[in-house]
């Protein structure tokens, strides 16, 4: 499984493109879509990638400004958790509340947690809710890989003064979900550097054991 990360906008949110094995025409998925979603098209053509879906971690502004974008370039199928669906009506959605320009509307799948397929291999769609109600963390388990959004950094965790933030829910997602992965499971976050699960267990100041 290829990986390839996207630095986008003026809070520097990570969107990944994921792609299978390469062949002629290989099928691949986004994951976020941030504003400004060209080098993401570039990627895909460059690569010869057909993208089937994006994948929306959740549904701030800097994570998806450049959905439609990307959607109406490559007709691919949107997925999102209907529970964020509320925060395409405030500003934090919208863009606003973040300084971003007004994101453009665009319409999702509901996507619920569990095992799908996509890329030939399973994937484990996984409710993290803290950072939002509906965050999703996707887990690849033949690729040792999990994409987090906004949910756990490396050395940190996802804000959640925020709408429909929740500080015991995070933390609660984050051990209950992300740290019964395997410890060699690399974790790529919304922002900042990747890092692993063992890494985030061991050494992350939010799990420590009081000195």
């Amino acid at each position: 499984m290829r990986i390839q990360s996207f630095t986008l906008g003026s809070l520097a949110t990570h969107c990944y493109i994921v792609a299978g094995q390469e062949s002629a025409i290989a099928p691949a998925i986004a994951i976020d879509a941030g504003q400004n979603p060209e080098p993401m098209l570039s990627y895909l053509e460059q690569n010869r990638l057909t993208l089937t879906h994006i994948l929306i971690t959740h549904l701030h502004a800097d994570h998806i400004c450049g959905v439609r974008a990307l959607a109406a370039g490559t007709q691919a199928q949107v997925l999102a958790s209907s529970l964020d669906a509320y925060l395409q009506n405030l500003d934090i959605g919208r863009g606003n509340g973040l300084g971003y320009p007004a994101v453009p509307p665009f319409s999702f799948e509901p996507l619920e947690p569990g095992r799908i397929e996509l890329l030939g291999q399973p994937l484990l769609v996984l409710d993290t809710p803290g950072h939002t109600p509906g965050s999703l963390s996707f887990f690849f388990p033949r690729a040792g890989a999990v994409f987090v959004g906004d949910v756990l950094f490396q050395g940190s965790v996802g804000r959640t003064d925020v709408p429909g933030g929740d500080s015991p829910r995070l933390l609660r997602s984050i051990r209950e979900r992300l740290f019964i992965l395997p410890n060699s499971t690399r974790v790529f976050p919304g922002h900042g550097q990747d890092t692993s699960i063992g890494r985030e267990k061991a050494e992350n100041p939010f799990f420590q054991p009081p000195r």
